[in-house]
């Protein structure tokens, strides 16, 4: 895939919950201003709370365009962030992996828990298997994510994982080299079988 990808939409994957970092709403608000003011439209969960609400209200302050994708049970619970751009109700948390998917050209993850990482690794999954080549990234706030990285790199220490598709994972702490990196993001021509050995 050619290098300087033309981004125009990007997925945030991040908690329903505030956390306990005071880093880590400084920093989803910051993205989402980031995304707002690079013309970079935003595709997340659909939530008002926790991070959710932070990246979505980061984008929309700069004037930004944000799309949230709800599943309509969680809707009833009155989480739904009701001033985005377009609000799309689906019927499975499945559906709403992949309408997110279908709509953006890359990702990005903030802390999170098992809903951030089922959507990451959900995704990170599909390009392994080349259903998709588009960019994969971590914005890794205090090493929020260090312990996940180390488990990444066990696997590939075990035989486990190929390490072509290790570096499908970007990370950094910082927005800007991390929206450089998938901007530059060349994804893996060789698929998941295809070397002898690991799979």
């Amino acid at each position: 895939m050619a290098k300087n990808l033309m981004i125009k939409r990007i997925t945030v994957f991040c908690g329903s919950s505030l956390g306990t970092d005071d880093q880590f709403r400084s920093q989803a608000t910051l993205l989402g201003n980031t995304l707002a003011k690079q013309n970079i439209e935003m595709v997340y969960g659909g939530a008002k709370i926790g991070l959710m609400g932070a990246v979505a209200d980061g984008a929309l302050d700069e004037g930004g365009k944000v799309i949230g994708v709800l599943p309509k049970f969680l809707r009833s619970k009155e989480i739904a962030h009701e001033g985005l751009t377009q609000l799309i109700l689906v019927d499975s948390m499945h559906e709403r992996k992949t309408r997110m998917n279908e709509l953006s050209d890359g990702v990005i993850a903030l802390p999170g828990g098992f809903g951030t990482l089922d959507e990451l690794f959900e995704m990170l999954t599909w390009g392994q298997l080349g259903l998709h080549q588009k960019p994969i990234a971590i914005l890794n706030i205090n090493g929020f994510y260090d312990p996940l990285i180390a488990l990444v790199r066990a696997m590939v220490d075990g035989g486990l994982l190929k390490e072509v598709n290790q570096k499908m994972l970007l990370i950094s702490d910082n927005i800007d080299d991390l929206l450089n990196r998938m901007r530059n993001y060349v994804a893996p021509t060789v698929g998941k079988w295809i070397d002898e050995g690991t799979v």
